[in-house]
């Protein structure tokens, strides 16, 4: 009955043990990573919504255009300020933002998100063989 000191140090080696990843890697996480842009993207008067905007919420506007060209037909997306897109990943997106490595990969790397958009769409559109 006198084991009370060999439960409570049990107990500290267990918390210890099992919380050990977090408190060792305290403060170590990697930065998260910054796209590297094209001359065209820079050069660019304006992208489909604002970059704050793009960042949170690019993956859904893929998925409404993607419904909106290949169920209802529509091709045209007309964002905030009323200027005109053609819905395209290939063609619209990676005219700006061609370096699929540097911008795209980069931060769904770091997520560690495999999107499918590249089961369907070529990488560089423009390049023929």
């Amino acid at each position: 009955m006198n084991d009370k000191g060999k439960i409570i140090a049990g107990v500290i080696i267990f918390i210890a043990l099992v919380t050990f990843p977090f408190w060792y890697s305290m403060g170590k996480a990697a930065p998260k990573p910054e796209p590297v842009l094209t001359p065209q993207a820079l050069e660019a008067k304006a992208c489909v919504r604002d970059k704050v905007w793009i960042n949170a919420n690019h993956m859904q506007l893929l998925n409404e255009w993607r419904d909106a060209v290949v169920r209802d037909g529509e091709r045209v997306y007309v964002n905030l300020e009323g200027k005109e897109f053609n819905m395209s990943l290939s063609n619209t997106c990676l005219d700006c933002h061609s370096n699929k490595a540097e911008f795209c990969d980069r931060c769904h790397n770091y997520a560690a998100v495999s999107p499918y958009c590249w089961d369907c769409h070529i990488d560089n559109p423009k390049e023929t063989k």
